[in-house]
């Protein structure tokens, strides 16, 4: 039995320790408040908790049903990574080139039903939960499964990981503003630009990835 909760603990280490750099919520908190710029504490607040628990169910569609649906369309891990890096990627330019992020995201504002999409698309997916973390999450689902140990516990251990990676996620979001606001708004615009910019290369560095994966095939 304690080989069992040891190998359950390490379930829930692995899902954290593969995934939590990956996602990286303070690093996402800034561009987090640039899309919900103008909105009120409450409204942040709903948002956080609507990006949490979407990536929750993301992150365990990817884990335990994922690698199913991908071969049920006959779709790559590799072209999942070229199209969310292009996503990624055009979202971090788009940010990268606003003239001015606060004039825009005041004007739109997200209020009611418009809370509810905003927190789906884009900060759900590909902002939080992207390609590089659902292809993860497909691995570790299979990862999981051929673990020493029983395998409802090393399952078990894998949700729980979960929970404790989107929880991380929605303090991270929920306070986002009190982790900033020290740094004024000139230095709030400048550390923007440069999580634009990171985005951005990120999102490159995705695509490049499946790419690279695809040409790999190509020549063996």
């Amino acid at each position: 039995m304690t080989t069992d909760l040891i190998e359950f603990i390490k379930s829930i280490l692995l899902v954290l320790t593969a995934l939590l750099p990956i996602i990286n919520p303070p690093g996402v908190a800034p561009i987090f408040l640039t899309y919900t710029h103008g909105a009120s504490d409450q409204e942040r607040r709903l948002i956080a908790k609507r990006i949490a628990i979407n990536g929750f169910f993301l992150l365990l569609g990817a884990m335990f049903v994922g690698n199913y649906v991908l071969k049920f369309f006959g779709i790559s891990l590799a072209v999942v990574k070229i199209g969310g890096g292009l996503v990624v990627a055009a979202a971090g330019w788009k940010l990268l080139e606003a003239d001015d992020h606060s004039s825009e995201a005041a004007a739109t504002k997200p209020t009611g039903p418009a809370i509810i999409r905003r927190a789906f698309f884009p900060l759900t997916f590909p902002f939080t939960i992207g390609p590089g973390s659902i292809s993860v999450a497909i691995t570790l689902g299979a990862a999981l499964r051929t673990r020493s140990g029983i395998d409802e516990l090393n399952l078990a251990g894998g949700v729980i990981g979960i929970v404790l990676l989107t929880a991380v996620v929605y303090f991270s979001y929920r306070y986002a503003n009190r982790l900033l606001a020290r740094l004024g708004e000139t230095g709030i615009t400048v550390f923007l630009r440069l999580s634009a910019f990171i985005l951005l290369c990120i999102g490159v560095q995705i695509f490049w990835n499946g790419a690279s994966e695809l040409l790999r095939g190509l020549l063996v």
